[in-house]
C-alpha cells in the first residue's frame, strides 16, 4: 500500500509540470492574438485617422496656378514705418525650355536632387522612409525626402515649416501636379525657378553670371557645380566660400559616377579644375539692383538664418528697423561731398547706427563705391581689420569693474613696461604720465595702463565680458588684443556692445528685420531677439561716465573734436598701427594709421564708424585730416539723428555712489575738512566700496607762538617764534614783515626761527605773521608787533634881545655852514653804509630779490619797502605741479 501510495503521489509530481506547460502554451497564444488584434484595430484606427487627416488638410492646399508654378514671387521689404522702399525678386530671367537643357546638366541634377525623378509620382516612398528614419533617430526635420515636384509645390505655394500640414499639403499638390504635367514640364519648371544664390533664378540666368556663357557652352564641372548650388546658394556662394564650393562640385561629379551618368576618368578630370579658373571675377557681378543695398544685404541674411526662405521668390512681407531719414544722410555723407570732405574716392567706410536700448538697425553706410557696383559692406564684413583703442572698455576696464570691483579713481601708473612675453609696449606718444586714475588712462587712451588692467583681471574674465555683449574670440587671447591687436571685429558687432554699456548692461542682438510675413498673409514669424543682462548695471554706468570724459576739452581727451554742444554722450576712439617694417616697405611716415574708429553713443542711439582703404598699406596720413573723418561721421549723423528729440542722461543706477576723493590718495581717502577745494574730486564707486578712511596728509597744523621786543642799545626789533611739532614734521616757516606806516615785506620760507630788524625807526610798529607750512600742510598765523619808542624833543633856546640880533645872524651863518660840512659828511657816510648795506643783501632773506630759506638772522635791514596793496594770506598753496601732458593724437 506504502509503495502504490508513494507511486501515485510521483505520478500526481510528475504529470503537474506538463498539464501547467499546456496551460502556459495556451496563454502565449492567446495573448499573441490579443496584442495582434490590438495592433490591427490600431493600425486601421491610425490609417483612418491618418487619412482622415491628410483629407482635411489637403482640402485646404490652394489650387494649381500656372503663372504661379513658372515665375517666383517678389518679397516686400518695409521700413520702421510700414512703408515698402525695396522689392527683391523682380531681376530680369533668361528662361530654358525642356528642349534646350543639355543631357548632362539634367543628369547632373537629377543625379543631385532627385535620381528617381523618372520612377516616382511626385512623391518617393523609397526615400521618404529613409528620411522618417532619420527624423526618428536624429529628430524631426533632421533630413527632407523631397522630390523635385515637391520643391516645385514647396517653393510655390507653401512655407518652409516643417509641419504635419505643410507636409499633406506639398504630397497631395505634389501628386495633382503629375498628374496635370509631363515630368520634362516639371523639370522645365525646377530649373528655371530654383534660387541659383547672388538674387539669380534659374539656370541659364546662373550660367551666364558665374560663368558668361550659355547653357549648352558649360564644361562639365562647371554644370556639376550649378547643379550643387542650389541645396544652399548662399553657404556655397564660390565668391564668399570659393572652399566650400569647390567640395560641393567635387560631390555631384561623384554623384554623377556613382550613378553611371559619366565615366571615372570625367570624373577626375572635371575635379582637377577649379570653379575659380573659368568663374566671373566678383567686381563684374555686383551691380546694385535695390535700393539702400547695404541694409537690405543685411536683411536678406538675417531672414535666411531665420529659417529656409527665399527672399526672392517666396513673396514674403519683410518688417525692418529701417530709419529712412538716417538712411539717406548716411549715404549722402559717403557718397557726396557735400558733408564730409573726403581726400579722395578710394578712402573706404563703414558705419552702423542702431537704437541703443533695443538694438534695431537705424541706418548702415556699407561703402563708398559711387558706381553701380555694390563691393564688400565695410559696416557688416569687416572681420578682418583690428579695432584699435575701441576695445579697451570691452577688454581692459570693463572687465576689471565687473570682476574686481574697481572704482573709476583706481591709480595705475603709466610707466616703462613690457609684455609678459618680454616685448616692450609703448603709447601712442612714446612717452609715460606716472600714477593716473583708470578715467584719466582711458580718455587718454594710454596702452600701458590698459595692458595692466587686462593682466590684472585675466584673460577668460576679459573674453567671457567680451562674448556677452557679442564679441567672440578665441581661448588664447593674448596681451597684445588689450589694446587692439584683435580681428573680427566689425561696426555692426561693436555697436552692439557699445549699445549695451548706454543700456543699463542689457545687450540686444543688433538686428533690421521685425518680423516677417508669409505669401499666406495670415502666418508670420518673428525675429526672436531678447535682451540679455551682460554686466551689471554699476559696471555699464561707471564704464559709460568714464567714456564721457572722451567727449570733452580735458587735457589729452581723444574727441574733442566729436563733441556736440549740449548732448550727453560717451564714445571711444581707436587707431592701428603700422609695423616698423610696413613702413619702410612702403614708405610711410611715422603716425600714418591704417584704420580710424570711433565709437560714441548717447540713450537713444549708438553709431560706429571705421575709415580706412581696401588695400591695408594704402594709409591714412599723419598731419591731415584723414584720421579724424570716422569723427566726422559720427558727429555729423549723431548731431541730425538728434536734433529736435529729447536726448536724456544716462541715469546712474542705485548700485553706484559717487564719493569725494582727495586727489593724489593711494587708496582712495575720503577729503579731510582742512583738505584744499582743488585737491577734491569726485569719483564712481560700487556701492559699498567707497572710501571710508579719511586722509590727513590736509589737516591743519597750531598757530606758531611768536614774539618781539625792541633792543634800545641797538636800536633793533627782534622777533622769535616756535612750534612744538618743528622736528616731527620738519616744519619751515613763511614769514611776512608789515609796519605801521603801510610798508610789507615777504620774508619766504625759512628754517630759520627768529628774525632781527636793525636801525629800527622811532615811532613805527613793527609786526610779524609767521605761518607754519609742510609740503601739504599750513597753518593759522602766528602774530607779534613791537613799537619802537619816539625820540623827545629839545626845548627852544630863549629869544635874544633885539641888539644882539646881528650877532646871532652871524651865529646862524656859522651854524648853517656847520650843518652843511655836517651833511657833506653824513652823505659820505651813507654812501659807504649802502655800500656795507648790498653786501649784507646777498645774505639777508629779508630783502627784495633773495630766495626763500636764505634768510641771514644777522641782517641789518631797517628798511621795509613801501608795500603793494595787502592781499589775504592763501592758507592752501594748492597742489604740487603735474607733469605737462601733450594732448593726445592717436591711440
Amino acid at each position: 500500500m506504502a509503495e502504490n501510495y508513494k507511486t501515485r503521489v510521483e505520478r500526481r509530481k510528475q504529470q503537474t509540470p506538463v498539464n501547467k506547460q499546456k496551460k502556459n502554451k495556451k496563454s502565449v497564444k492567446k495573448i499573441i492574438k490579443v496584442i495582434f488584434l490590438t495592433c490591427f484595430l490600431l493600425g486601421v484606427i491610425g490609417l483612418i485617422t491618418g487619412i482622415t487627416t491628410f483629407a482635411i488638410y489637403a482640402k485646404d492646399a490652394p489650387p494649381l496656378d500656372k503663372v504661379l508654378l513658372i515665375d517666383p514671387i517678389a518679397s516686400e521689404v518695409l521700413d520702421k514705418n510700414g512703408d515698402v522702399f525695396a522689392v527683391l525678386g523682380t531681376e530680369k530671367r533668361d528662361y530654358v525650355d525642356y528642349n534646350h537643357i543639355p543631357k548632362q546638366v539634367e543628369d547632373a541634377v537629377l543625379a543631385t536632387e532627385d535620381v528617381r525623378f523618372y520612377k516616382h509620382s511626385g512623391i518617393d516612398f523609397r526615400r521618404l522612409a529613409g528620411a522618417v528614419l532619420a527624423n526618428v533617430t536624429r529628430g524631426f526635420g533632421a533630413e527632407g525626402g523631397s522630390t523635385i515636384t515637391q520643391q516645385i509645390i514647396k517653393l510655390t505655394y507653401l512655407s518652409d515649416e516643417k509641419k504635419l500640414k505643410r507636409k499633406a499639403q506639398e504630397a497631395w499638390l505634389a501628386y495633382k501636379l503629375e498628374q496635370n504635367y509631363s515630368k520634362q514640364q516639371i523639370f522645365e519648371m525646377y530649373v528655371n525657378k530654383i534660387y541659383y544664390g547672388n538674387g539669380i533664378h534659374g539656370i541659364e540666368t546662373a550660367s551666364k553670371f558665374y560663368f558668361n556663357k550659355d547653357l549648352d557652352q558649360l564644361e562639365l564641372q562647371e554644370r556639376a557645380f550649378l547643379a550643387g548650388l542650389p541645396q544652399l546658394p548662399n553657404g556655397y556662394d564660390p565668391y564668399k566660400h570659393p572652399e566650400r564650393a569647390e567640395k560641393r562640385k567635387n560631390l555631384v561629379l561623384s554623384l554623377m559616377y556613382q550613378h553611371g551618368k559619366i565615366t571615372k576618368e570625367e570624373m577626375d578630370k572635371a575635379k582637377k579644375i577649379p570653379i575659380a579658373k573659368t568663374l566671373v571675377p566678383e567686381e563684374k557681378n555686383n551691380a546694385n539692383p535695390y535700393k539702400y543695398d547695404s541694409f537690405v544685404d543685411q536683411v536678406i541674411r538675417e531672414v535666411e538664418e531665420m529659417g529656409d526662405y527665399n527672399v526672392y521668390a517666396d513673396g514674403l512681407k519683410i518688417y525692418t528697423t529701417l530709419d529712412p531719414d538716417a538712411q539717406e544722410y548716411t549715404e549722402k555723407m559717403l557718397y557726396t561731398d557735400e558733408i564730409v570732405q573726403f581726400p579722395d574716392d578710394k578712402m573706404q567706410a563703414g558705419l552702423v547706427m542702431l537704437d541703443t536700448k533695443t538694438g534695431e538697425i537705424r541706418a548702415i553706410g556699407g561703402n563708398r563705391y559711387k558706381d553701380i557696383k555694390r563691393g564688400r559692406n565695410f559696416a557688416t564684413q569687416l572681420n578682418d581689420r583690428q579695432p584699435g583703442s575701441t576695445i579697451k572698455p570691452i577688454l581692459d576696464y570693463g572687465p576689471a569693474i565687473e570682476n574686481l570691483n574697481w572704482s573709476t579713481y583706481e591709480q595705475i601708473v603709466d610707466e616703462p613696461y613690457k609684455y609678459s612675453t618680454g616685448e616692450k609696449i609703448n603709447n601712442f606718444d612714446q612717452g609715460y604720465l606716472g600714477r593716473m586714475s583708470i578715467r584719466e588712462a582711458l580718455y587718454r587712451s594710454r596702452n600701458i595702463p590698459a595692458l595692466k588692467a587686462f593682466q590684472e583681471v585675466g584673460a577668460d574674465k576679459a573674453r567671457e565680458f567680451a562674448a556677452n555683449i557679442g564679441l567672440e574670440f578665441d581661448k588664447d587671447l593674448n596681451e597684445a588684443a588689450s589694446i587692439g591687436g584683435i580681428e573680427n571685429v566689425s561696426p555692426l558687432k561693436l555697436a552692439g556692445a557699445y549699445a549695451t554699456f548706454g543700456n543699463n548692461g542689457m545687450y540686444n542682438k543688433p538686428h533690421t528685420v521685425k518680423k516677417i510675413v508669409l505669401r499666406d498673409e495670415e502666418t508670420e514669424i518673428t525675429n526672436k531677439v531678447k535682451p540679455k543682462l551682460a554686466m551689471k548695471d554699476s559696471t555699464a554706468y561707471m564704464v559709460t561716465d568714464m567714456l564721457k570724459d572722451v567727449l570733452s576739452y580735458k587735457q589729452g581727451a581723444t574727441g574733442k573734436t566729436a563733441v556736440i554742444q549740449g548732448l550727453p554722450a560717451a564714445a571711444k576712439t581707436g587707431t592701428t598701427n603700422y609695423s616698423a617694417k610696413e613702413i619702410q616697405d612702403n614708405g610711410l611716415n611715422n603716425g600714418d594709421v591704417p584704420d580710424a574708429w570711433f565709437a560714441g553713443y548717447t540713450t537713444n542711439y549708438t553709431i560706429t564708424v571705421w575709415t580706412g582703404y581696401e588695400k591695408r598699406k594704402i594709409p591714412l596720413r599723419a598731419g591731415t585730416n584723414d584720421q579724424q573723418i570716422a569723427k566726422e561721421l559720427y558727429r555729423n549723423l549723431m548731431s541730425h539723428v538728434s536734433s529736435g528729440i529729447d536726448t536724456p542722461d544716462f541715469p546712474m543706477p542705485k548700485s553706484v555712489v559717487k564719493a569725494a576723493v582727495e586727489k593724489g590718495s593711494n587708496p582712495a581717502k575720503k577729503p579731510s575738512k582742512y583738505t584744499p577745494n582743488n585737491n577734491i574730486i569726485y569719483e564712481l564707486f560700487v556701492a559699498g566700496t567707497e572710501p571710508k578712511e579719511v586722509s590727513i596728509v590736509f589737516d591743519k597744523l597750531d598757530a606758531p607762538s611768536v614774539s618781539g621786543e625792541y633792543h634800545e642799545t641797538e636800536n633793533e626789533v627782534g622777533f622769535a617764534w616756535d612750534h612744538p611739532e618743528t622736528k616731527d614734521k620738519k616744519l619751515k616757516f613763511d614769514v611776512t614783515i608789515k609796519t605801521s606806516d603801510g610798508k610789507k615785506q615777504a620774508l619766504g620760507v625759512l628754517n630759520e626761527q627768529s628774525f632781527t630788524i636793525k636801525n629800527a625807526e622811532p615811532g613805527i610798529t613793527y609786526s610779524i605773521e609767521v605761518t607754519a607750512v609742510t609740503e601739504h600742510q599750513r597753518s593759522t598765523p602766528g602774530t607779534a608787533s613791537v613799537t619802537v619808542p619816539k625820540i623827545e624833543e629839545e626845548p627852544a633856546p630863549p629869544e635874544d634881545n633885539p641888539g644882539d640880533q646881528e650877532k646871532n645872524k652871524d651865529k646862524d651863518k656859522n651854524k648853517d655852514k656847520d650843518k652843511n660840512k655836517d651833511k657833506d659828511k653824513n652823505k659820505d657816510k651813507d654812501k659807504d653804509k649802502d655800500k656795507d648795506k648790498d653786501k649784507n643783501n646777498n645774505g639777508n632773506n629779508g630783502n627784495n630779490g633773495n630766495k626763500p630759506g636764505q634768510g641771514d638772522n644777522g641782517s641789518d635791514s631797517g628798511e621795509i619797502e613801501p608795500s603793494e596793496p595787502e592781499q589775504p594770506v592763501d592758507e592752501n598753496p594748492g597742489d604740487p605741479v603735474d607733469p605737462v601732458d601733450g594732448e593726445n593724437g592717436g591711440n
